[in-house]
């Protein structure tokens, strides 16, 4: 670069700083926010709360049986999840009960797992993973049903349901501490 350009470029730099340096800090501040969204409404949040505590309280209508659950799970989870809940590519969902002391432990559903209920929330909000919420009431309840079969936890003939579901025993249901009755 010849030196004759250098003065004009450090002029034109001092110029469009100084520009900037002088504009009124009112004049740079927008009118509004930035427009991100919105506050939600009550009925948004209540239409968005869609937990499940261990209880059950709040399980929507609908049912599934072990049946239903294993056509459900055939269509939408078996790619992820492999057969009869075997894994791969994604976690087993199946096998590993009293492995947890053991020097591998297997955490699936049916040896980590505390409650059914918890099974059905993380599936209705999160299964599969390419449509999350996309399972009906029904497909949701029949695949809980279908993978606490496989785990031996329910019989074949299991119908789970908003009444039935909160009823089952998860093998390890009594190896976390419940901080909340303290």
């Amino acid at each position: 670069m010849s030196s004759h350009k250098t003065p004009a470029v450090s002029i034109l730099m001092t110029a469009l700083l100084t520009a900037c340096a002088s504009t009124s800090d009112t004049a740079m501040a927008p009118t509004r926010g930035p427009n991100l969204g919105a506050t939600p409404s009550a009925a948004m949040l209540a239409a968005m709360d869609i937990s499940i505590p261990p209880s059950g309280a709040g399980l929507p209508a609908g049912s599934g049986n072990v049946a239903q659950g294993a056509k459900v799970y055939e269509a939408k989870c078996q790619t992820c999840h492999g057969p009869k809940g075997v894994g791969k590519p994604a976690d087993p969902l199946v096998g590993g009960i009293g492995s947890l002391a053991s020097g591998k432990p297997m955490r699936t559903v049916g040896s980590y797992w505390p409650y059914a209920t918890t099974l059905f929330d993380y599936t209705r909000r999160a299964m599969p993973t390419t449509q999350p919420m996309s399972l009906t009431n029904d497909e949701v309840y029949a695949v809980t049903a279908y993978v606490l079969h496989l785990n031996g936890i329910v019989p074949e003939s299991a119908v789970m349901n908003a009444q039935t579901l909160p009823q089952v025993k998860m093998p390890n249901r009594d190896g976390f501490i419940d901080y909340s009755k303290k």
